[in-house]
């Protein structure tokens, strides 16, 4: 394994609501010294939830993505609060984008999208035995939820509006870990 860059800086260059932009000064052990700027996250990291109505049927969500500028077809998601357990931070998000509660709620993995100059994670949590639960979000327009059957996964990723990687990553993973289950 090889011996991880000395940070011989850290400084913010930049802060929004969500993010600061960080520039560290780095010294490798090979001794270049370089700089690198990375967005860090509030800390709390995120949940991304694959909500199953049944062993088949997936709960999706079409919302706008400021980021594409456009309505993007994926799993409901969200910012973990202050003091919120994972699996807690998951069964709201789904009461709050897709109206069900969950019984049962397995944590699957956390990912990352860049590491490379992101810190942020994202946890997967596989929710099943769903019941009816609404409860109000933080979204600027009522999200569409849209049932899809696992078994249609590859039609749904060649679909234009399908193109989170997050989101198709999990549904694998869900399927897989659903087939394993049966």
């Amino acid at each position: 394994m090889p011996q991880k860059p000395q940070i011989l800086s850290r400084r913010t260059v930049a802060r929004s609501r969500l993010f600061q932009v960080e520039e560290l000064e780095l010294l490798f052990a090979n001794g270049v010294r370089t700089r690198f700027e990375r967005l860090v996250s509030s800390g709390r990291g995120a949940v991304l939830i694959v909500p199953m109505l049944d062993d088949d049927t997936v709960l999706l969500i079409r919302e706008y993505a400021a980021g594409t500028q456009r309505y993007e077809l994926g799993l409901p998601k969200g910012l973990v609060e202050h003091g919120e357990e994972l699996l807690e931070a998951a069964n709201r998000e789904i009461m709050e984008e897709v109206g069900y509660g969950a019984h049962q709620l397995d944590y699957l993995t956390a990912m990352t999208v860049a590491p490379g100059y992101l810190s942020h994670s994202t946890h997967v949590i596989l929710a099943r035995d769903l019941y009816p639960e609404r409860r109000p979000g933080d979204e600027p327009e009522d999200i569409q939820v849209v049932p899809w059957k696992l078994s249609q996964l590859d039609q749904l990723i060649a679909l234009d509006d399908c193109t989170e990687a997050r989101s198709i990553a999990a549904l694998y993973m869900a399927r897989d870990q659903l087939s394993r289950i049966s």
